[in-house]
This record gives structure tokens, sequence and C-alpha cells, in this order.
């Protein structure tokens, strides 16, 4: 599949598992992929949820990407207006920085890289690009379900993103949805698996996540994604 093309077309594309691993290791190594994915057992709690949920944990991080060099920038907010995030836009909101160990890693690295070559020949004329990335740990309990994407379909302000599956662990549906710009529906999918990915053309589509519930209340339930976003400098 050319993902430039499907993007360029629809607005979006969902990679499965076997071929999005197959087109990371073509951009660079996995090799610490089971310490990446472990990582996510160290997020902290979201404190600045509207619904004053305690259901999403995360770890943020941004990068600069010039001239093919890829570098972290300083530990900063992430800001979001009121435009895209009527929920929790307008603020400041400060996280927890994605670990050095993670961050320079060559997981991470990796899936940057991939992005930078996909994204740059969707925006040619971009030499400069601020990236931030996003770790999200949605969980669910008994009679509380997770909520991924609380303020419901939305566009995040970018010029594309990735959302990549990490794990997903004793939960039902989380369904992505993809609606155009006048709210059609366009396409449906859920990433089930380690390394299945969405990728969205941020300014031609709406995204959104049905909230998960546990199959086994007594056992614990989640849903551990990437996300990668990409904005022209």
């Amino acid at each position: 599949m050319d993902l430039s093309a499907a993007i360029a077309r629809d607005g979006y594309v969902f990679v499965a598992a076997t071929a999005m691993r197959e087109r990371l290791t073509g951009c660079g190594s996995l090799a610490d992929w089971p310490g990446f994915a472990a990582s996510w057992n160290d997020l902290a709690v979201d404190t600045y949820m509207a619904d004053r949920g305690r259901y999403r944990r995360r770890r943020h991080a941004v990068f600069a990407i010039a001239g093919g060099a890829i570098r972290r920038a300083p530990h900063q907010p992430h800001y979001q207006s009121t435009d895209y995030n009527k929920l929790h836009g307008g603020i400041d909101r400060w996280y927890e920085p994605i670990l050095p160990a993670i961050a320079d890693g060559p997981t991470l690295r990796t899936i940057l890289a991939f992005c930078h070559a996909l994204f740059g020949a969707l925006a040619p004329d971009v030499r400069a690009w601020h990236v931030e990335l996003h770790q999200f740990r949605i969980e669910a309990g008994t009679g509380q379900p997770g909520l991924p994407t609380p303020e419901g379909a939305h566009r995040d302000g970018v010029d594309y993103a990735l959302v990549l599956l990490i794990d997903r662990q004793n939960i039902a549906s989380g369904t992505t949805g993809i609606l155009g710009l006048d709210q059609r529906p366009l396409g449906r999918f859920t990433l089930t698996r380690p390394f299945d990915a969405a990728l969205v053309d941020d300014a031609r589509v709406f995204h959104g996540v049905t909230p998960v519930e546990p199959l086994d209340p007594a056992l614990p339930a989640y849903r551990d994604v990437l996300v990668v976003t990409f904005r022209r400098a």
C-alpha cells in the first residue's frame, strides 16, 4: 500500500500490525521494543480531566525536526486552543516528561524517522516540524468505562498524526471512527494488536474513539497508545 497516496486520497489510513512493523523496521531498529512498551506501566495520572476522571495516564515530550535532524526540545506544556478541544483547551497542561531512556531509545527514534519520511513526503515544502509525543493509557473499571477521546470526535490542530497501539488488555470496544469535515462517516476500525496504527491528515478529518470497558471486571483493563503529532514549525 502507498501510504502517502492513501492519506492524500482519503485523509486517513489504517495500517495493520504486520505491515506497520515492516514499515518501521525499514526506517530503523525496534531493538528496545519490550522496554519501550513496558514504560506504559510508569505513567502519571492526567489531573486535567474536565470530568474529574482518573482513568487516563500519560507522559509527554516535544521534538524539533529540521534539516533531517531530530532533537528533543526542552520540556514544555501541551496546549490546544478551545477551537480544537472545548473540554481541555485554552490552558497550558504540564505532564510528566517521557523518560530519557525511552525518548533516546531506538524504537522511538525509528517511529519519528518513519513519521518524518511519510509526512515530509505529503508536505515537501515544510522544512521544520514541531513534534509532540503522548504516551496514553486509558484504564477501565467496573461501572467506569475509560474514554480515549472524552472530547468526542475532534481534530488536534496539527498537520498530521500517528496513533500506534502499544498494548490492549482485557477491554472491549475502543473503535476508532473517522469523519469528514462535514461530519460524514468515512471509516471505522479497531486497533487490536500491537503495531496496529492509524495515520490521519488532521486538517481534513475528525477522529474519535469509543469508550473501553473491562471484559473481566476482576482483572486490570487498559488501552495503551502512542500518539505522535507533526505541525509545521
